[in-house]
């Protein structure tokens, strides 16, 4: 681990592992880089994987007041100039920080696995924000965390029950080490969330990506962000679509074979404007 400064003077923590070509992660929401423990062991054999907190956690500086996603892309633009590399990967919010970051910083090539934008009034819902937010301010953490859980991951069975036994489940879930991780991190997911409102608007929002792009889904996630995928790919000049069977939303911890290799051949790949070609959806199977 080495510490790098990012503009402010802050300093961040880099985990660096890996050889090859240098591909940056961009954790999600709620979590920490400890989840992604198996996506870096398997990228590393092919990559040099430079991963590092996003602040308010573990060994990641204070957030700064008022939050904005701009603060996150000034802090991969400060990864990026350190360790050289073009290529990153985001999953969750980190994906929506990636695609913010593609718009302004020299990425060459990015992918993002289930992105929770807004894109002309469709996308993921934002109606858990109030009554998650009116839970944290109660002191509910667990009611707040069951809110944000049946948003986010509506095709959980468990996202059908009743909201009072969702919350006892999720009481039960924050005795383990992730549950108290996302328990402690609760409020600064609806943050996030927030400036994912924030930037909504339409997808061409987002046409000024030069980089090439592989917008993932996993097949078992909301059907939302399939659909948010097919809308960036309209718009974006060198995008392609991959849905990733029997995976849900937190599929790209998990690191299946069916994703680590397309990914893996993504990054390693001539793409559709160094090569003719067409975009192309595939469902790897």
């Amino acid at each position: 681990m080495q510490r790098i400064s990012a503009p402010d003077g802050a300093a961040i923590a880099l985990h660096t592992t890996g050889t090859g070509p240098g591909l940056v992660v961009v954790h999600g929401g709620g979590v920490t880089i400890t989840e992604y423990r198996r996506l870096i062991a398997r990228l590393a054999a092919r990559f040099t994987v430079h991963a590092y907190n996003r602040r308010g956690r573990a060994d990641a500086p204070p957030r700064r007041e008022p939050y904005t996603v701009e603060q996150e892309v000034d802090d991969l633009g400060a990864v990026l100039a350190h360790t050289g590399a073009r290529w990153a990967v985001g999953h969750s919010y980190g994906a929506f920080v990636v695609l913010r970051a593609a718009l302004r910083l020299p990425l060459a090539r990015i992918a993002v696995y289930d992105a929770p934008l807004r894109l002309a009034g469709r996308g993921i819902p934002m109606a858990f924000l109030d009554p998650a937010a009116a839970a944290v301010r109660a002191g509910d953490t667990a009611r707040a965390m069951a809110i944000v859980a049946a948003a986010v991951d509506p095709q959980n069975p468990a996202s059908r029950l009743p909201l009072a036994v969702r919350t006892a489940i999720t009481r039960l879930f924050l005795r383990t080490e992730v549950g108290r991780t996302m328990g402690a991190l609760v409020g600064m997911t609806l943050a996030e969330s927030r400036q994912i409102e924030a930037y909504e608007g339409p997808a061409e929002q987002y046409a000024g990506i030069t980089a090439e792009t592989l917008l993932i889904s996993g097949a078992k996630a909301a059907p939302f962000f399939t659909e948010t995928n097919g809308m960036l790919a309209a718009v974006l000049p060198h995008a392609r679509t991959l849905r990733i069977p029997g995976s849900a939303h937190n599929g790209i911890a998990a690191a299946p074979s069916t994703l680590i290799t397309p990914l893996a051949d993504f990054f390693t790949t001539p793409g559709d404007h160094e090569v003719d070609g067409d975009k192309s959806d595939v469902e790897h199977r």
